[in-house]
């Protein structure tokens, strides 16, 4: 079976692409009657779904996959608990599933992007989120002690208050890209001609 597709977005780092290319070859390989099962990534394929953040297709990926090969690799248990801790929404525990496993070298490097990636979401959801936050929650969202999630906080331009423990978060201003399309700035015109004359 051919992976050198697979093997080269892993060699750069086009974890996002992971998923569509594992659904792809899994379908090719399907339709041809070739046995596969024995020798599929299944760990990188579920971890490909989770860094795209497509639980769903993650969750039915896994019941599809025979139960004895899920009692021969625990990598991809491993890679499944991170699964149930995001469709739970157990964010703390999202890391402890992470750091819970001696990755392989193959997929160290996808589990480390996406450790980065869910940090960076996180992130996100607190400022958004939260106008005030203890540091201990902080902390905790963020898979960090406390002493390293007050640090990058601060990087991020929020404040802490040492006597309470409490961080103000800061929002930053959304700019958002509007999209000009030509049909609409037509009728626009037209419109706006009609009315002078």
């Amino acid at each position: 079976m051919d992976f050198s597709v697979l093997n080269e977005a892993l060699a750069s780092n086009s974890f996002d692409k992971i998923s569509d290319i594992c659904d792809a070859l899994m379908l090719q390989v399907a339709a041809e009657g070739v046995p596969f099962r024995d020798e599929w990534p299944f760990a990188i394929h579920l971890l490909g779904h989770i860094y795209v953040d497509d639980v769903n297709s993650a969750r039915f990926l896994w019941k599809s996959i025979p139960a004895t090969i899920k009692e021969t690799q625990p990598e991809l248990v491993a890679a499944w608990k991170i699964g149930q801790k995001l469709w739970t929404r157990d964010y703390a525990a999202v890391y402890e599933a992470i750091r819970g496993f001696d990755w392989t070298q193959q997929t160290q490097l996808l589990v480390a992007a996406f450790s980065e990636l869910y940090t960076k979401r996180m992130f996100e959801l607190l400022q958004s989120a939260y106008s005030t936050i203890s540091i201990q929650d902080a902390a905790q969202f963020l898979g960090m002690s406390e002493e390293d999630a007050t640090n990058y906080v601060l990087r991020q331009g929020w404040t802490v208050d040492p006597a309470s423990r409490m961080l103000t978060v800061t929002k930053q201003a959304i700019v958002k890209e509007q999209k000009l399309d030509p049909g609409k700035l037509q009728r626009l015109t037209e419109y706006v001609f009609h009315l002078e004359h």
